[in-house]
């Protein structure tokens, strides 16, 4: 099993750290926190200014695959320098109105599948009567 995890680290991205970023993070990161994903925040040790940029540098370490759309609202905010507080120092609350951050789930057994979807299990509703099937030679 270490063969495979040096091997995807070495020559992929998307499934998790590469060890480049294994090694700056070791080197020159400081966790600020995480989320309900296991996803881990980051950013340069002591809020470090980075003088190509001129601010501190964030990132995020996904738990599984690399996918953008795991970020909940509050640490997308945060990584792209929309609020200088991370969610950890907030004392936020969610709304009753507001639903909870779910990813992206195209492409996956939980997808979304309307009524009449061919991937739907349910029948397909009647036409309404507004549509007239085409039949050869008529």
């Amino acid at each position: 099993m270490a063969i495979k995890t040096w091997l995807l680290q070495t020559f992929t991205w998307w499934s998790g750290q590469t060890i480049n970023t294994r090694f700056h993070t070791w080197r020159k990161g400081e966790v600020v926190g995480a989320d309900e994903f296991g996803n881990t925040y980051y950013r340069t040790k002591g809020g470090a200014i980075d003088p190509a940029l001129g601010y501190e540098r964030r990132w995020v370490i996904y738990a599984g695959e690399s996918d953008g759309s795991a970020t909940p609202p509050g640490w997308y905010g945060w990584l792209h320098h929309s609020t200088d507080i991370p969610p950890t120092d907030e004392t936020y609350v969610a709304r009753e109105w507001e639903m909870p951050h779910q990813p992206n789930l195209t492409g996956t057994a939980d997808a979304y599948r309307p009524q009449g979807s061919i991937l739907n299990s349910g029948v397909r509703p009647e036409a309404t009567g507004d549509y007239k099937a085409w039949t050869p030679g008529s």
